[in-house]
């Protein structure tokens, strides 16, 4: 659910919707028992680590806290003018003074909104400061992240803590952070001011505080399991949308003849969520009936004490304006304290924001280039493979002694049954993932030696699926090499026999392929992956099953080129079409974890192995259908 609710835009964190501190009445003044479950280590290394991000702007948070403090005095003042004004100007029926205390209340209640608007700005700036550092740092983490990294982690995940995490935490420190220093210098402040103009009322007035407590405590419970069995079928929902509603999803519906059962599934789940919405705006009507019936509770008990004192002339000093001033200055403490006494909850929450952005922080890469890191000439090298382990999973060994070698300038085919790990043999040469045992060497120097970027430079890569970005034709292409000329591009798109296609477009160049290439064809696709790899011009060529979306013409038209651009560079090919295979100086069978055959293709269908069982298999069929 919580991963559905990220993918919404619904912010998330252990089940709980993210409010920010200070807002709502769901989860805010209590833990739910997976949180208590969770709780975060707190301990000197953590808020170091915290604190590190926060030290930078250390002069702005002072200016914050210095801004806070004047605002909550000045906050203070319109409710001792307004005890002058009764005391003095009215009972005095001083017009005068009226007027100027009038005059010095507005100045001093729009000096603390401008102030407040400051502390504000602030505030934003040095959260919005924060995000931008704290998310360079952690898309500059993920970029430098191994491959398997991302073939483990759900995207959506590295996404949430991508931004969902890390935006979270402008609400702790604008909200947490600044909340917390705010409500002790309101409650402070206000305090002081109470007891210095009387203590008697000021005590009859904080002995409501905890009858505000508990009704927000007791609804706010009941409030935030609404809330949360509301989003559950929230979830359900949008997945039902979401299934019935997309292209293949409806496309199903329609062939099955399922409309009407659809429908009645999704009003049956509709009118949960309608009554769960209701019940829950309900409980809040009637939390703020109650709210209100003790906020007007603490000043009528200041009125009648402050009318018995001055009746009973027990104090000659108390007068209706003091009583007056302390009844406005009472109401300044319920919202901060109430806030103060979930400190512990924003807290605890803070610090599990945090520590979830810190673990992707702390996930190892394994994958890096080395100090001083090697770069030979690979033009002319072998690359040889010196019996090579690898597995993705201890116990599910998948390559347990590859050993061959690819002579330079020289093209090798790569054939195999369906999962023998064909693919992982060749994405241990640019190192997305790293032997476990022996060696994958070029030139004679280990990957592991070479300096990463370098490596990665002279090897060109065309995969199955090819993978384009949501651009034009002209910024994927460039991709490959930023600078390239207009006569690069042209002779680049001319040799994977795109120019056609590309001159045919209105735009050009300038066509948007759209999201992951959609707008195009599957040739097209592959065509335009060729185009950008020629554009690279590596050494070495890693081609797996790079014509396998292209139709019989097209596959024939570009053969020739891409046997041009292998010409004079040691290229290996992961091959599914024989057409491919027949090229290859070399044929590698790969099985059980092996190079359990290898040589030409008459060679291999004499040794009657497992090459001649997938010819008989896949290649016959594809002959006898072309004769």
């Amino acid at each position: 659910m919580q991963r559905l609710l990220h993918r919404m835009g619904i912010t998330v964190w252990k089940g709980v919707m993210r409010m920010p501190p200070g807002r709502g009445l769901g989860p805010r003044g209590f833990l739910t028992d997976e949180e208590k479950q969770n709780l975060p280590v707190v301990n000197g290394r953590l808020l170091k680590r915290i604190l590190s991000y926060l030290t930078p702007y250390w002069p702005q948070f002072l200016l914050v806290f210095v801004t806070i403090l004047v605002s909550s005095v000045l906050g203070l003042l319109p409710s001792v003018i307004t005890g002058k004004i009764v005391d003095e100007a009215l009972v005095g029926k001083n017009l005068a003074l009226l007027v100027r205390l009038l005059l010095a209340a507005f100045v001093t209640l729009t000096a603390s909104q401008v102030i407040s608007v400051l502390e504000s700005y602030i505030n934003s700036w040095i959260s919005q400061r924060i995000i931008f550092d704290m998310k360079n740092q952690m898309y500059d983490h993920l970029q430098h992240m191994p491959h398997a990294f991302f073939t483990s982690e759900k995207q959506g995940d590295i996404i949430t803590r991508m931004n969902t995490d890390i935006s979270g935490v402008s609400s702790v420190i604008s909200g947490t952070l600044s909340s917390i220093v705010s409500n002790i210098a309101t409650v402070v402040t206000t305090l002081v001011a109470l007891f210095t103009m009387s203590w008697q009322l000021a005590l009859v007035g904080i002995v409501v505080l905890p009858l505000l407590v508990l009704p927000t405590k007791s609804v706010g419970k009941k409030r935030y399991q609404l809330l949360t069995a509301g989003q559950a079928k929230h979830d359900e929902m949008n997945q039902l949308i979401n299934e019935t509603l997309s292209v293949s999803g409806s496309l199903l519906v329609k062939l099955f003849t399922r409309e009407k059962r659809e429908y009645e599934r999704f009003v049956a789940v509709n009118e949960e969520v309608t009554q769960l919405n209701l019940r829950e705006q309900q409980s809040g009507r009637w939390f703020r009936v109650v709210m209100g019936m003790f906020t007007q509770l603490g000043p009528l008990l200041i009125y009648f004490a402050g009318g018995y004192f001055i009746i009973a002339r027990s104090d000659p000093g108390l007068t209706v304006g003091t009583i007056t001033a302390t009844v406005s200055l009472v109401n300044r403490l319920y919202r901060p304290v109430e806030s103060l006494l979930n400190i512990h909850v924003d807290f605890t929450r803070s610090l599990a924001l945090f520590t979830r952005i810190f673990d992707y922080f702390d996930m190892e890469n394994p994958i890096q280039s080395p100090k001083n890191g090697r770069k030979p000439d690979v033009k002319n090298g072998d690359i040889v493979y010196e019996h090579v382990v690898f597995s993705y999973d201890p116990e599910k060994p998948l390559l347990t002694d590859i050993d061959f070698t690819v002579p330079a300038g020289k093209m090798y085919a790569i054939v195999g049954p369906s999962g023998s790990g064909k693919s992982t043999v060749v994405n241990l040469i640019p190192r997305l993932y790293d032997v476990l045992g022996g060696s994958v060497k070029i030139a004679g120097v280990d990957v592991r030696d070479f300096d990463l970027e370098y490596l990665r430079s002279c090897i060109g890569v065309v995969t199955q699926d090819s993978y384009l970005f949501n651009g034009t034709i002209r910024e994927n292409l460039l991709y490959a090499k930023e600078d390239a000329t207009q006569e690069e591009l042209d002779a680049a798109c001319f040799i994977a026999n795109l120019n056609d296609f590309i001159a045919a477009q209105p735009d050009g160049y300038d066509t948007v392929v759209g999201n992951r290439g959609l707008k195009l064809s599957g040739g097209e696709k592959q065509r335009l992956s060729i185009a950008r790899v020629i554009l690279k011009d590596p050494k070495i060529l890693i081609l797996d099953e790079a014509t396998s979306a292209l139709d019989s013409i097209t596959e024939n038209a570009i053969q020739d080129a891409l046997e041009a651009l292998m010409e004079g560079r040691t290229s290996i090919v992961i091959a599914h079409r024989l057409s491919t295979i027949l090229k290859a100086d070399r044929i590698l069978v790969v099985k059980d974890g092996t190079i359990s055959e290898q040589g030409s293709h008459e060679e291999l269908l004499k040794k009657g192995g497992t090459y001649r069982e997938l010819y008989e298999t896949q290649f016959r069929k594809i002959l006898e259908q072309q004769a």
